[in-house]
């Protein structure tokens, strides 16, 4: 997933502690076996490279993460979406030589993209991808609910206080002994560093406020818009506190690519969830 993961847990003996935390590695490590887009033998390569054939049966998590991409892609009007990947290997190649994609590039990854051309059968629990050469793409979804998975294994192994971090996302499970709750910093637009106290959550950060590209004087974001394919202009920075990682995960994604007054908007929609907004962040 191109991140480190982390995790803070407390346990009765050090011997519960170390099983649970191999637990949740091995879970990390299995979703990311099934989920990467590195990976030419992962399970959602193989299934991208059916692209344009009949319905493809995949796995309880793959289906899990499709489905949920697929919702918030529904609710975005497509600032979120799973199908972006054509545009995201464009642009990584783009960001790699310091040239933009031509026109004629755009115009042939575009016809791959689209929520729409993603078809979920929950009751056999498969995938069909409509257009041949399709490519998933699951950076804004899959380590949230790879962090959430892993609390699953350590309360399975009778850890329940624990944290689980990777990259922007984190994962709270019950708060440690004697507090309320975990100590988490955002940043809020005109009021800067503001400490939340949170648990059972997933808190997730987004935007392109350090990661970013500079091109012929433009500066363009790491953060593609899956409707246009480049998102460009005034930085933003989106935290998003969520009943689970897997909604911040992505909702996050979605409320840079909105922008702040629509991102609003949409995570408002959502029972349960705050968000915190900062454009031109600096430190």
């Amino acid at each position: 997933m191109g991140v480190q993961v982390g995790l803070t847990v407390y346990a009765p003996t050090k011997a519960v502690a170390d099983e649970a935390c191999r637990a949740a590695f091995a879970r990390v490590a299995q979703l990311e076996d099934a989920m990467s887009d590195y990976r030419p033998d992962s399970e959602l390569m193989r299934l991208c490279a059916q692209a344009g054939g009949p319905p493809v049966p995949v796995s309880r998590d793959l289906f899990a993460v499709l489905s949920q991409g697929h919702d918030l892609a529904e609710r975005s009007g497509g600032a979120f979406d799973v199908t972006v990947g054509p545009c995201a290997q464009l642009w990584r190649g783009a960001r790699k030589s310091g040239r933009l994609p031509t026109d004629e590039e755009w115009q042939a990854v575009s016809r791959l993209v689209g929520w729409q051309k993603m078809h979920l059968d929950p009751d056999a629990q498969t995938v069909q991808l409509a257009e041949a050469g399709m490519r998933l793409d699951l950076g804004g979804i899959a380590k949230g609910y790879a962090l959430d998975q892993a609390l699953v294994a350590l309360r399975e192994h009778g850890v329940t206080r624990a944290l689980a971090v990777a990259g922007g996302d984190i994962a709270v499970g019950d708060p440690p002994p004697g507090r309320k709750g975990w100590r988490i910093y955002v940043w809020q637009a005109a009021k800067g560093k503001r400490r939340l106290i949170v648990s059972n959550c997933g808190v997730s950060t987004s935007g392109d406020t350090e990661q970013f590209v500079e091109i012929d004087g433009q500066r363009y974001s790491h953060i593609i818009d899956p409707r246009c394919g480049l998102r460009y202009g005034e930085p933003i920075l989106a935290t998003v506190v969520a009943p689970d990682a897997t909604t911040s995960d992505s909702l996050a994604t979605a409320c840079v690519v909105l922008g702040q007054e629509k991102g609003q908007r949409l995570a408002n929609d959502v029972p349960g969830v705050a968000v915190y907004i900062r454009r031109a962040y600096t430190k």
